[in-house]
């Protein structure tokens, strides 16, 4: 697999876990039943920091593609305490003891003993898998991310001197531009605008202002040139 499939492939599975933990923080987790009024407990409730640590992590994922080296390992490792936190959040919100007491703060007068408690286990589960993913993704990000491409690289890719684009065969870059610019050189000269090219312009001055002189010293053969 080429450097360039590896990184999109492991955008692909960021992107899977964290809209897994986005999906499962905005779902309710535990329905309570007190008599005939049921309510509803929500993951917000729960573990409310589920949404901003998914979303932590898709910035991650933005800050990857525009880092290179040390940073991108640091971004790697912030994406993996995201994913852990996430985990143990899924599963300190999964726990029944924290939906009774959320839904007997709802109900008045009710005691924790006195509800019936129905979990709804998919979206614990959805939370804690997407988590997971988002831990292997930032570990594999610190190990393997130096060797992937970044933003930059496209501006590199025909080297940073002046011209560089040019000598690859292709149009100049305006990164090239302004590189032959800092450096004195001329960026609209073309390959054929070097000293040869200068040397056949000067010949052929040469040529002419040599026509003109014979002409001034001889006009009679400048008119025999003419009939002819």
């Amino acid at each position: 697999m080429t450097a360039g499939r590896a990184l999109w492939t492991w955008v692909a599975v960021c992107v899977a876990g964290a809209a897994l933990v986005l999906l499962a923080a905005g779902r309710d987790w535990f329905t309570a039943t007190y008599g005939a009024r049921k309510v509803a407990v929500s993951a917000a409730e729960l573990a409310p920091a589920l949404g901003p640590a998914a979303w932590a992590a898709l910035a991650a994922v933005v800050a990857v593609l525009a880092t290179r080296g040390v940073w991108r390992r640091a971004v790697g490792v912030a994406m993996a305490l995201c994913g852990v936190g996430t985990v143990v959040w899924a599963w300190q919100g999964s726990r029944a003891g924290a939906a009774l007491e959320v839904a007997a703060q709802q109900i008045p007068m009710a005691r924790t003993g006195d509800l019936d408690l129905a979990p709804t286990v998919a979206w614990p589960l959805a939370a804690g898998a997407g988590g997971l993913l988002l831990v292997g993704a930032g570990i594999v990000a610190v190990l393997k991310g130096a060797g992937w491409p970044g933003m930059s690289d496209r501006y590199d890719r025909h080297g940073s001197g002046p011209g560089g684009a040019a000598a690859a065969g292709g149009a100049p870059s305006e990164r090239a531009l302004w590189d032959a610019i800092d450096l004195g050189a001329d960026p609209t000269v073309g390959p054929d605008d070097g000293p040869a090219g200068g040397r056949e312009i000067d010949r052929e001055a040469g040529r002419e202002t040599g026509r003109e002189t014979g002409r001034e010293e001889n006009p009679a053969a400048g008119r025999d040139d003419g009939e002819r």
